[in-house]
């Protein structure tokens, strides 16, 4: 009876929210929002200008350095295994492959952004 109940309520919900969605919204749109920008001016320039992909590089580096702290987030918890020294041994092999990575990108010249 309470699957029964929960479908029944969550129907109800779902068909008031989507017949109040169409309801709600202003049908009357002013002239800025029927411009092609609604920031207020108008383009002016060409929007293909170039772009430094050093941009890109940084970027993708902190999407790493992200990722490695959800790498190691659990670490904590998986001290409390059976063997916490195979955790150690692989926390330490991702921080060192990260830290060759990083010093052989910084030697490289990746990360300075003035040429």
């Amino acid at each position: 009876m309470n699957l029964i109940m929960m479908l029944i309520l969550t129907s109800v919900i779902s068909t008031l929210l989507i017949t109040i969605s169409f309801w709600l919204p202003n049908m009357l749109p002013d002239s800025d929002k029927l411009s092609p920008y609604e920031c207020g001016f108008d383009p002016l320039g060409n929007a293909r200008l170039p772009f430094s992909l050093r941009f890109f590089l940084v970027a993708i580096l902190f999407l790493l350095f992200d990722l490695e702290i959800a790498l190691l987030l659990p670490l904590p918890w998986a001290t409390n295994l059976e063997f916490p020294t195979h955790t150690a041994i692989f926390t330490f092999m991702i921080l060192a492959l990260l830290t060759l990575g990083l010093i052989y990108e910084w030697l490289q010249g990746g990360l300075e952004w003035a040429e």
